[in-house]
């Protein structure tokens, strides 16, 4: 299969070696250092394996979801008629620039790191109460992506959540929308979940002339019993961060620009 080659981009460094080169700043090089140490502590605490893809038979909540999520297709079918009204991704979350700068990557936000965004649970209420129900659901969104759509190798800034896409639009040929996590690649099934850790380098491409939908979940890793203490208590604190807390205001201010309309 043939993939085109990526350059990195900002995010991809997050913790690497390559990034306290790149940086001067003590502050820099001590933070990245404290994010090395939080990895090591939640790799040796956590209760599932730390690979790229995960197993999703380990996660008791994914049959349920699974096995209803032809009620969350009908209600992205719903948002999809009004695609304007879906923010690009860096609208939301400024940071997403690094990875992505024009408007074929949409996001529709229900949750953000605990936040609930209340119009839009509204407007697809079926899909809110299913996510309301998975154990330690912090982020839950729809993630849409136009034809053509490229986003370049990044990871995510924190090992303590995992990543879940449920598969609810998946253009075809096959071979052309993927995802690569680790040096694994993967492809969406409809109605499938997959599991990865986002903290290894990914990158997808959506090379159809179709519009690929999943919906998109953060999750607490399963832990230690300690180690789960200490997890929430460092996704509070980023809860409480500049960057979290911009983004919601920015997805309100988007919602109040909707109720205007």
């Amino acid at each position: 299969m043939q993939k085109e080659e990526t350059t990195k981009t900002v995010q991809d460094d997050t913790v690497d070696g390559e990034s306290i080169r790149k940086h001067h700043r003590p502050s820099v090089a001590v933070g990245l250092w404290i994010i090395k140490q939080l990895e090591r502590f939640i790799r040796h605490n956590s209760l599932v394996e730390d690979t790229p893809v995960l197993d999703a038979d380990v996660f008791d909540w994914i049959p349920a979801l699974e096995a209803d999520w032809k009620k969350i297709r009908s209600e992205l079918d719903a948002v999809l008629l009004n695609p304007d009204q879906v923010p690009n991704f860096q609208d939301i979350s400024r940071d997403q620039v690094n990875i992505t700068r024009d408007n074929r990557w949409k996001t529709f936000f229900m949750y953000g790191y605990g936040y609930r965004m209340d119009r839009n649970c509204e407007r697809c209420p079926e899909t809110a109460r299913l996510v309301e129900s998975i154990p330690g659901m912090y982020t839950a969104f729809f993630s849409i992506l136009s034809p053509g759509k490229h986003i370049p190798l990044h990871r995510g800034p924190y090992k303590g959540l995992l990543r879940c896409h449920l598969g609810l639009i998946v253009p075809q040929p096959e071979d052309n929308c993927w995802i690569e996590v680790g040096g694994v690649t993967r492809h969406w099934q409809e109605g499938k979940c997959l599991v990865f850790d986002d903290t290894y380098k990914h990158r997808v491409q959506n090379n159809t002339d179709g519009v690929r939908v999943v919906l998109f979940l953060d999750i607490l890793r399963p832990m230690s019993r300690i180690g789960e203490l200490v997890n929430k208590s460092i996704l509070q604190l980023i809860r409480w961060s500049p960057f979290i807390r911009d983004a919601v205001r920015n997805h309100k201010a988007w919602e109040r620009r909707l109720g205007d309309c």
